[in-house]
């Protein structure tokens, strides 16, 4: 179990315990004197069950609502760096508590529940629906992509699904994800909280991208938080088939990150980061509307010459 110090800034393990009973019995037991009303801290709980890397393992992040902007940022900001140094591979279930309900063993339960429930459709999503149930299918085995006149809805990573969830709940500004070609599998690639003049360097030169980035900025006097949702594509240093996968895995994918309850507020394509400025992203959330006034002055209609006739069309032969 690690925790991190808000002194030297760096991951320290303060406190370990050893399997007692099962992972059920053990977790109140084992978790609950962690937790301290004002210290967030990072607990690494082992559970039962294997995956191909050894047993799996949960992340808590307990970032409490009473803890410092800066505390929340530093924690929200070094859990990559966590995952990385223990190996996210171990890392099966993450879970980032902000009550002391949430670290109880039926709070995790609940956040299960929570989790694997889809999020309601909105009434955009309820059309498409409708849509899709008149659309011709094809026999479809049970892996297979769904190709649509909307594009290609490409699956999702664990990891992706799971990082959306922490950009909702406050976690990162910033996601970026990757498509894999063989697999034809969309996986994320970074999860941080960047400054605005950092975003440029994190587009890839070589390679096609997704990116989630929240604007934080002011307009017309309003404090906003605006999503972007970002395609970059570097011109034809990529290959064709990258080109045509992020095309055709883009609409289904911006779709799929509203589905887990992101409001996307723009979408942008661009070939390089140098485009991602704040005047940019300004002026493509905001458009300046333009005040054009008609050059010349309605012309008079046509002089009255009395009371108008009523025709009779002509059959068509």
């Amino acid at each position: 179990m690690s925790h991190q110090t808000g002194i030297k800034e760096e991951l320290r393990l303060v406190s370990h315990s050893d399997v007692k009973r099962d992972w059920e019995k053990d977790y109140d037991t084992l978790v609950r004197p962690l937790i301290e009303e004002s210290t967030p801290c990072y607990i690494l709980y082992r559970l039962d069950y294997k995956i191909p890397t050894g047993y799996a393992w949960l992340l808590m992040s307990w970032v409490p609502e009473s803890a410092t902007v800066r505390q929340k940022m530093l924690y929200a900001s070094t859990k990559a760096t966590l995952k990385l140094e223990f190996g996210s591979g171990h890392i099966k279930e993450e879970l980032n508590a902000t009550s002391k309900e949430e670290t109880t063993l039926q709070g995790y339960q609940k956040h299960k529940v929570d989790f694997n429930t889809p999020a309601p459709l909105t009434s955009r999503e309820e059309e498409l629906a409708e849509l899709r149930k008149t659309e011709v299918k094809t026999d479809f085995g049970i892996d297979t992509k769904q190709q649509t006149l909307g594009g290609i809805n490409c699956p999702i990573a664990d990891a992706v699904a799971q990082a959306l969830h922490d950009m909702r709940r406050g976690g990162y500004n910033y996601l970026q994800f990757r498509i894999d070609l063989e697999e034809e599998k969309i996986h994320l690639v970074k999860a941080d909280n960047i400054e605005l003049t950092g975003l440029p360097a994190q587009i890839p030169t070589d390679h096609a991208r997704y990116h989630l980035y929240i604007f934080k900025h002011h307009h017309e006097g309003n404090y906003l938080e605006s999503v972007v949702f970002v395609y970059s594509m570097p011109g034809y240093s990529c290959s064709i088939r990258e080109r045509m996968m992020y095309s055709s895995c883009k609409g289904p994918f911006s779709a799929t990150i509203e589905k887990h309850g992101i409001q996307v507020a723009k979408k942008l394509e661009i070939d390089n980061g140098a485009e991602l400025t704040e005047e940019f992203l300004h002026e493509e959330l905001h458009p300046r509307k333009l005040n054009l006034r008609p050059q010349f002055s309605k012309p008079k209609g046509p002089p009255s010459r009395g009371a108008k006739r009523l025709t009779k069309p002509q059959a068509v032969e």
